[in-house]
C-alpha cells in the first residue's frame, strides 16, 4: 500500500508497506518463507531465491484473490536467483515497484501472526538449504499454522529442504510416512563446489526420517499432495504446486 501526498502541486510517495494488496473477500493469506542467504554456505559462490518459483506461484494465488505474504529469517531483502527477463510474468513482476517492495522488505519472524495464515510456501533456489531449516522460528510459524490451525504446508524444489526437521506435537517427524518431491540428488551435479556446501541432502535426510521421495524425468512437472502437505519436484512445478493449495483450501469451503 501506498500512502500520497501533495507537494508543491505533485504527488509523492511517503511511505509504503511491505505487504502485498489485499484482494481475496475472504481475507485468505498465503505465507512464502525465503532465504537471507547470499552465499552457498561458508563459500563465495553466490546463490538466491529462485526469482521463478516466487512469481509463478505468487500470481496463480493473486489471479485467484489470496493475499501473499514474505518472511524469511532475518526479514528485510532478499537474494534473487533464475531472472528471466524474456519471461512475460518475470518481466512484469521484475519491474512492479509494489512486488519488489514486499521482496525488499520481507517480514521477521516475530512479525507472523500464525493464525491470519491458510498455507506456507517454501521457495527453492539455493538460499533455501541454509538459514531457512534450522530456524527455530520459522519451525515454530509452520506447524502452529499445521496444527492448530488445519494449515497446509508446501514446498517446491529446494524448498523441500525448509521441510526436513519440521517435527509436529507428538515428537515425529512431519514427512513420516508421506511422500515428498522436491529436487532429488540425482539432478545435482556432485562434484560441484556449490554442492559441496550443502549441509545436508533433501532425499536422503526426508528417506532417513521416515519419508518416501518421489521424481519425474528432469524438467517435468511433479506435484506430491499427501493431505495437508504438498510439494513438489522444480520450478515447473511452483504453478501446480499452488493450484492444489487452492483446490484443497477451495474444496474445504464446499464442504462448509
Amino acid at each position: 500500500m501506498f500512502l500520497l501526498k501533495k507537494i508543491e502541486n505533485e504527488w509523492k510517495i511517503i511511505s509504503k508497506t511491505a505487504s502485498s494488496e489485499k484482494s481475496n473477500q475472504n481475507g485468505d493469506k498465503i505465507l512464502f518463507i525465503v532465504s537471507n542467504a547470499s552465499f552457498h554456505g561458508t563459500s563465495k559462490l553466490p546463490t538466491g531465491n529462485s526469482f521463478s518459483e516466487i512469481v509463478n506461484a505468487y500470481d496463480t494465488f493473486k489471479k485467484e484473490g489470496f493475499t501473499v505474504d514474505f518472511v524469511s529469517p532475518y526479514g528485510g531483502s532478499i537474494p534473487l536467483a533464475y531472472i528471466n527477463t524474456s519471461d512475460a510474468l518475470q518481466k512484469k513482476l521484475l519491474y512492479s515497484e509494489y512486488f519488489m517492495y514486499a521482496l525488499k522488505h520481507t517480514k521477521k519472524p516475530k512479525e507472523i501472526i500464525a493464525k491470519d495464515y491458510k498455507a506456507v510456501h517454501y521457495i527453492g533456489g539455493g538460499s533455501a538449504m541454509y538459514d531457512v531449516p534450522k530456524n527455530k522460528e520459522i519451525q515454530k510459524i509452520t506447524m502452529t499454522i499445521f496444527e492448530e490451525y488445519n494449515g497446509i504446508v508446501s514446498s517446491v524444489c529446494h524448498g523441500t529442504a525448509g521441510i526436513v526437521d519440521l517435527k509436529t506435537k507428538d515428537g515425529k517427524y512431519l514427512v513420516n510416512n508421506k511422500i515428498i518431491s522436491g529436487y532429488p540428488e540425482a539432478y545435482e551435479k556432485e562434484g560441484a563446489e556449490y554442492f559441496k556446501q550443502f549441509p545436508f541432502l533433501i532425499q536422503k535426510t526426508i528417506e532417513e526420517r521416515g519419508g518416501i521421495f518421489k521424481y519425474s524425468p528432469r524438467n517435468s512437472v511433479h506435484v506430491e499432495v499427501q493431505g495437508n502437505v504438498i510439494t513438489g519436484q522444480n520450478y515447473l512445478s511452483s504453478k501446480d504446486v499452488a493450484l492444489k493449495i487452492i483446490e484443497n483450501l477451495n474444496n474445504r469451503e464446499i464442504s462448509q
